[in-house]
């Protein structure tokens, strides 16, 4: 008779930041799998071993490095900043492993799908909170529905305790924050693709027991601009009224620029100095709570109705685990999607965007049954009209 480790999936994280750590704490928790950490840093990987987790200390920065790494596991979690993701996903396919991946990289992930396929790799990207639920609501919807005319995803990340001047605190990589606050947002308007600055169109939204937040126009459309056909689809991110504004600021004066300056006969990049004084300044407190807050919006045509879908979200940080609630919104959602990819229920080769699980009815049910015994689950509206 096989032991049980002869039949755990083996499974690598790679990165052991805040998401990583809750994506390998909630599958290490389930004895199907054996659960591996790899991070250059030594402390969260302290902490991980801790709780009784395997780690490895590297350098993820190297594709070959990468591709060694990975060959003995079954399968592979994706969750280095985004500066760093295009390569470790190429990496991994390369390497002829299945992988769900919460990197936010900038490249286009439909690059690899060639590849992808060639191996006969599974790659699920964007699979967190936003991207990622708010995909997986608009694959569900574009099966189900005889038209989805409009798709509006409202999301943010916020300290539960405001405090001047940033109201706000880092929840996932700084650097990856600090992206969403220069590239440039596109999104779907008449079935024309619309660019325009981060930070722009603000507006402001009401939310029970939160209060008013603005949303501005932020890069998370991602892959629904290819996948899906609705005329009208955007992303927004939220957060506390004048947020924007003031980072508007820092990026429109230069504070984020790559472009070295000269400074006393020195060359400097302005966002490396920026980052060195902002990190600190954002850097969430030991037991500061937060709390993740989306709304996501469908509206279309289906048995001849005009109807509107709206889907609520408010999590708020875990004290007892001492998880903080974008680190459980976005990787529980992709650690419930490695038991889709582990348990064969998905099996789609390919790049992979969240939306394609939407499409899949059983691994639907299945991810938002695993989210809602995790205390994570929207409160859903249905309007109609003749």
């Amino acid at each position: 008779m096989n032991s049980q480790r002869d039949i755990q999936k083996q499974i690598i994280v790679l990165g052991g930041g805040l998401v990583g750590s809750a994506i390998a704490q909630d599958l290490a928790a389930d004895s199907v799998f054996s659960v591996t950490v790899a991070d250059r840093a030594s402390e969260p990987l302290e902490f991980l071993a801790a709780q009784g987790i395997a780690t490895v200390e590297r350098d993820l920065s190297e594709s070959a490095t990468i591709r060694d790494l990975v060959e003995p596991f079954d399968l592979v979690v994706g969750a280095v900043p985004g500066f760093m993701g295009f390569a470790m996903l190429g990496a991994v396919i390369e390497a002829e492993k299945d992988i769900v991946d919460i990197s936010f990289f900038p490249e286009d992930p439909f690059r690899l799908d060639a590849l992808a396929k060639q191996r006969n790799v599974t790659a699920i990207v964007d699979c967190g909170l936003a991207p990622g639920l708010g995909n997986i609501l608009m694959g569900r919807h574009d099966t189900m529905m005889d038209k989805v005319d409009t798709f509006l995803c409202y999301v943010g990340g916020l300290p539960v305790v405001r405090r001047k001047p940033y109201e706000y605190a880092v929840v996932f990589s700084p650097v990856d924050v600090i992206e969403e606050y220069t590239r440039p947002a596109r999104y779907m308007e008449g079935g024309i693709l619309v660019t325009k600055p981060a930070l722009s169109d603000v507006e402001l939204l009401d939310f029970e027991g939160v209060g008013t937040l603005e949303a501005f126009n932020s890069d998370g459309l991602r892959t629904l601009a290819k996948t899906m056909s609705a005329p009208n689809m955007k992303e927004k991110t939220m957060r506390y009224p004048g947020h924007a504004d003031l980072i508007r600021i820092f990026r429109d004066t230069g504070f984020f620029s790559q472009e070295e300056i000269e400074v006393r006969g020195k060359p400097v990049r302005p966002l490396d100095v920026t980052t060195k004084l902002l990190f600190p300044a954002w850097k969430r407190k030991q037991g500061e709570e937060d709390m993740s807050i989306m709304r996501v919006i469908i509206v279309g045509k289906d048995k001849g109705k005009h109807v509107r879908h709206t889907y609520d979200l408010i999590d708020r940080y875990d004290k007892v685990k001492d998880v903080t609630s974008m680190a459980r919104t976005t990787g529980y959602t992709c650690a419930g999607v490695v038991r889709l990819v582990a348990s064969g229920m998905f099996t789609r080769k390919g790049i992979c965007p969240p939306e394609y699980i939407g499409v899949e009815a059983r691994a639907f049910d299945s991810l938002l049954a695993g989210l809602a015994e995790r205390g994570i689950a929207f409160h859903s509206t249905h309007e109609e009209k003749t």
